[in-house]
């Protein structure tokens, strides 16, 4: 049997091109592979949107309709909303019975999150516990790995921790320690330099139209350093050049040349990276608009990922309150 493993997202917004490199590129490719649970992180979004929930709902199904346009296919994957799936915060609660607080408030993502994120109250109980259901959710499952990159390891690890915590007190091997299935992707920075965001508005949207696309890219920082166009240019410290990495690495060094020797100014390098882009979208708004006009198709994805995910889910929780005596 293949080995199982579980990812998600949060529908806090539009998908965008950090999402494709990200997670949906490779989440693809591990389709053929593994047992693939891909999850609409509701409850997490919920955590940071607890103000303004309004929009989650509309933002589920658009996310969904990006993964099929990507390429997940409800064939060959279990794709479920993760509020549907009551199993979550049970097991959820029963974790924060044996996590110390002291565990949680060294995680470097908190700390992190609680400096940069200044436009919400993240100084709550619930988010303090994001590790906590994060690791519900992965154990729930009994998923084998888990795809990360390098900066949610401390995450993956608090939750070995809990497994550990968990078989330890209880005399089991209920849990298996899920490993971190390390996945190469690329950071991809905001068209401004900074971290992408939909807080910055500094994103292109997998639904941007080519007009869209191109506008957003003129404005994109290029080399500081290279003040006119004869000026022989620094590609590596140029932001565009960046997404010509990601996205076509047949051009990266054609680009890097035409740079370097001053063979282009950078207002003509925008226009073909915004080209580029466009065309890199199409197929997958191509699909996009196909799925759209089949709400209910969609819909019954859903469902039946409900089912498969619950079947597991109780199971594992059967066995957990077995061994609460409860």
């Amino acid at each position: 049997m293949k080995k199982r493993i579980l990812s998600g997202m949060r529908p806090t917004g539009k998908l965008h091109l950090g999402h494709l490199v990200g997670a949906l590129a490779n989440w693809t490719k591990l389709q053929d592979e593994y047992d693939c649970l891909f999850m609409v992180a509701d409850w997490h979004a919920l955590m940071s949107e607890y103000e303004n929930p309004g929009l989650l709902k509309d933002n589920m199904l658009d996310n969904v309709i990006d993964w099929l346009s990507c390429g997940i296919d409800p064939e060959r994957s279990t794709i479920f909303i993760q509020s549907q799936v009551p199993e979550h915060l049970e097991l959820y609660f029963i974790f924060s019975l044996i996590t110390p607080l002291g565990l949680l408030e060294r995680c470097p993502t908190y700390k992190e999150q609680l400096r940069q994120v200044v436009n919400r109250d993240l100084s709550t109980y619930a988010f303090l516990g994001y590790p906590v259901l994060q690791a519900a959710d992965i154990l729930l499952y009994k998923a084998d790995s888990v795809p990360v990159g390098e900066d949610q390891l401390p995450h993956l690890e608090l939750c070995r921790q809990i497994a550990r915590k968990f078989n330890r007190l209880y005399k089991t091997a209920c849990f298996a320690e899920p490993k971190a299935l390390l996945t190469q992707t690329t950071r991809l920075l905001g068209l401004d330099g900074r971290k992408m965001s939909k807080s910055y508005n500094n994103y292109i949207a997998l639904t941007d139209a080519p007009e869209v696309i191109r506008k957003k890219v003129q404005g994109m920082f290029t080399d500081p350093e290279r003040i006119h166009v004869a000026d022989s240019g620094h590609p590596d410290k140029c932001n565009v050049f960046s997404y010509y990495a990601a996205f076509s690495p047949a051009l990266k060094d054609q680009v890097h040349e035409r740079c370097t020797k001053a063979m282009i100014g950078c207002t003509e390098c925008k226009k073909e990276l915004a080209a580029l882009l466009a065309n890199l979208l199409a197929p997958i708004q191509e699909k996009r608009l196909a799925w759209q006009k089949d709400k209910k198709r969609i819909q019954e994805i859903l469902s039946t990922g409900r089912q498969k995910a619950s079947l597991l889910a109780k199971k594992t929780i059967l066995e957990v309150r077995a061994l609460l005596k409860i």
